[in-house]
C-alpha cells in the first residue's frame, strides 16, 4: 500500500522541515515548497493526497492558493488543511468558505497536525450519506424523510430551520462548518437566517437535544461542527 502523498507550503523553512521530519516519521511521503507559486506548480506536476498550507505566503498567498485549487477541475476536491497565526479568524473563515477541509494555528503541536490531517483523509474517503438517508450518531438519530430527530428513541421537536442546521453538521461529522455556511444551507422559504442568529438557533437546538448536546462543538470565531464520533 502507498503511502499518503502530503504536500506541505510554508515559507519559514524551520517549519517546513518540522512538518516535514514529523510526517515522514508517521508515515507519510512529503514534499515540501516555500511559496504559493510552488505550491501551484508542484500540484501540477503531481496531485498530492492532501495540502498542508500556510496562509501567511509571500507573493500568492494560501487564501489565493486555496481560491484557484477550488477552481480547477482536477484539484476541487484536493483536500486542504490551513496553517494559521493565532487571532487570524477572518483569514480562517475565509479560508473554509473558499473549500479548505481543516486548519491548525501556530504554534502547534506535530502530534494535533499530524491527526487533523489523519481525520480529514479518513472523512474525505467516507462520502457523505444522500440528504434524504437516516443517520445515527451516538445517541442522536435523524430520519429527514420524517424530518424526525430522537435522542435515546425520545422524539425531539425542532424547528424548520433548526432540523436542517443539524442534519447539515451531523451529514459531516468533523467538518467544521462557518456561519455563513451554515446561513447557505439553512435559509428556507419560512426561514430568515442571520449570522447573530445561527448562534441563537444551535443554543436552541442544544438545549432540545439534553445529553446529545455536546455533539454539537463551537469552533471559536469561526462556527461550528458535529462531533466527529469514533466508529
Amino acid at each position: 500500500m502507498s503511502r499518503p502523498h502530503v504536500l506541505v507550503v510554508d515559507d519559514e523553512e524551520d517549519i517546513l522541515e518540522l512538518v516535514r521530519y514529523n510526517l515522514s516519521r508517521n508515515g507519510f511521503e512529503v514534499e515540501g515548497v516555500g511559496s504559493g507559486e510552488e505550491a501551484l506548480q508542484a500540484v501540477d506536476r503531481r496531485r498530492p493526497d492532501l495540502v498542508v498550507l500556510d496562509l501567511m505566503l509571500p507573493g500568492v498567498d494560501g487564501l489565493e492558493v486555496c481560491r484557484q485549487l477550488r477552481q480547477r477541475e482536477a484539484t476541487e476536491d484536493l483536500p486542504v488543511v490551513m496553517l494559521t497565526a493565532r487571532g487570524e479568524e477572518a483569514e480562517i473563515v475565509a479560508g473554509l468558505e473558499l473549500g479548505a477541509d481543516d486548519y491548525v494555528a501556530k504554534p502547534f503541536s506535530p502530534r494535533v497536525l499530524i491527526a487533523r490531517i489523519k481525520a480529514v483523509l479518513r472523512r474525505r474517503k467516507a462520502a457523505p450519506p444522500p440528504q434524504d438517508a437516516p443517520l445515527e450518531r451516538g445517541p442522536l438519530a435523524i430520519h429527514p424523510g420524517r424530518h424526525e430527530v430522537r435522542v435515546s428513541g425520545e422524539a425531539i421537536d425542532l424547528t424548520s430551520t433548526e432540523f436542517r442546521i443539524l442534519h447539515l453538521l451531523a451529514r459531516r461529522p468533523g467538518w467544521v462548518f462557518t456561519r455563513q455556511q451554515i446561513i447557505d444551507e439553512a435559509q428556507g422559504e419560512d426561514a430568515a437566517v442571520t449570522s447573530r442568529s445561527v448562534d441563537v438557533h444551535v443554543v436552541s437546538i442544544r438545549r432540545k437535544l439534553g445529553e446529545a448536546k455536546d455533539l454539537i462543538e463551537t469552533v471559536r470565531g469561526v462556527g461550528y461542527r458535529f462531533k466527529d464520533l469514533p466508529l
